[in-house]
């Protein structure tokens, strides 16, 4: 079972740093795919980052590569985001999101995605 619950957001200036936190209230996250989203307003959801399973490299969106940073730690059900150089386009609701694994060219999908958080909310401050 997959029960997502987000959190970590929060307020910070232009060039700041956040880690937003995903967890798993159900279970493990060990056989499933986990991504994180992100919509603003009036904007439609649009992909941030994925991974796949702990042992390989996670898959960024190039709107975001470079400046986030996706881990999993198995143990504790978590994943995270640390975003750092933080810009006012980066303002956003962030979902967490999971599915049984998925195969590579599906990873930026969100209809793909069976679990979904309720989000947090990221705003960036010029």
């Amino acid at each position: 079972q997959v029960h997502l619950v987000e959190s970590g957001g929060g307020l910070v200036p232009t060039g700041g740093s956040l880690r937003l936190s995903c967890i798993n209230s159900e279970g493990t996250f060990d056989s499933y795919t986990v991504a994180w989203f992100r919509q603003a307003p009036g904007k439609e959801r649009e992909f941030v980052a994925a991974n796949r399973r702990s042992d390989e490299r996670p898959y960024y969106s190039d709107s975001v590569k470079g400046r986030v940073t996706m881990s999993r730690d198995n143990a504790a059900n978590a994943v995270y985001l640390q975003m750092s150089s933080l810009r006012v386009e980066d303002t956003a609701v962030y979902y967490c999101a999971s599915a049984p694994r998925l195969i590579w060219s599906a990873l930026g999908l969100s209809t793909q995605y069976h679990y979904w958080g309720r989000g947090t909310q990221v705003t960036v401050s010029s």
